[in-house]
């Protein structure tokens, strides 16, 4: 396995709990609902981005070795 895929694997879990910590930070630090809904609005988003990552991560590679 090449070591871009594997690090893929793992960048893609790392950024996973970063989303999901940045969410329930901001429903405990931000008192006003209108920065705490956008704060956790780029939680969510971190974590598709994460989760988008991971699985790209495991895909299999296209192309070259087909059976």
């Amino acid at each position: 396995m090449p070591e871009r895929e594997e690090s893929m694997k793992y960048a893609g879990l790392f950024v996973l709990p970063a989303g999901f910590f940045l969410s329930i930070a901001a429903l405990i630090l931000f008192p006003s609902p209108a920065p705490r809904a956008a704060f956790v609005l780029c939680g969510l988003a971190v974590e598709a981005l994460g989760v988008a990552v991971a699985v790209r991560g495991h895909m299999e590679a296209r192309g070259g070795s087909r059976s």
